[in-house]
């Protein structure tokens, strides 16, 4: 990663964009730009559920979204740090979501850095016209979140992240031995037991 001074120094370019991360994108195994930098941060005034997606036809998998909510809310994630010109990229992979824009107000670094003056982003989930069949979390997507936030927030981040999360009694679909999230992460044995416990109350498919 570079360095926050230079990537302060790098940011005066005007090329630079920042994303906010709160579920995948917490995880770095899953980034598949050329991302310069990123830090832990919270986001104000947006809360997070699991919901439905909004394509029509497709398996019913669930996507985790966020939407704007009370000011009071507030969202523990990863602000990433990329190329403007990677921004077609990133809303590809982002293509059951909306990109809002954000301010430097609405976005707070756990080490007290000024932002430097660049576009900021989140991406929150476009909601489907009409819900066919019930949806269900892919394992494969939630393991990818969850090593994310114990990485970044450790076994408490893990936890709040659930407890934090609405609509976490969708049912799972255990397709850990065979993922069928494009961007899956292996597990150590470790992380397998507590995801499974921290989990265990959710209803298997």
């Amino acid at each position: 990663m570079m360095e926050w001074e230079a990537l302060v120094e790098r940011a005066r370019g005007g090329d630079l964009i920042a994303y906010f991360g709160y579920g995948s994108l917490v995880n770095p195994a899953t980034h598949r730009t050329n991302v310069l930098h990123y830090e832990r941060a919270q986001l104000r005034g947006f809360k997070r559920s699991w919901q439905e997606r909004p394509d029509v036809g497709t398996e019913p998998i669930a996507l985790l979204s966020s939407a704007p909510s009370s000011r009071d809310d507030l969202l523990d994630g990863l602000l990433v740090f990329d190329f403007s010109e990677n921004l077609p990229l990133l809303d590809e992979r982002e293509c059951g979501y909306d990109r809002l824009s954000v301010t430097p107000e609405d976005l707070k670094l756990y080490d007290d850095k000024a932002l430097p003056e660049i576009p900021l982003y989140v991406y929150s989930g476009r909601l489907p016209q009409k819900v066919d069949a019930p949806h269900y979390i892919l394992q494969s997507y939630l393991d990818a979140v969850m090593q994310g936030y114990l990485h970044q927030y450790g076994e408490e981040g893990v936890r709040n992240f659930v407890e934090r999360t609405a609509r976490f009694d969708t049912k799972l679909f255990a397709d850990r031995a065979s993922p069928r999230y494009p961007r899956y992460v292996s597990l150590s044995d470790s992380e397998q037991y507590l995801f499974d416990q921290i989990t265990s109350f959710m209803s298997i498919v």
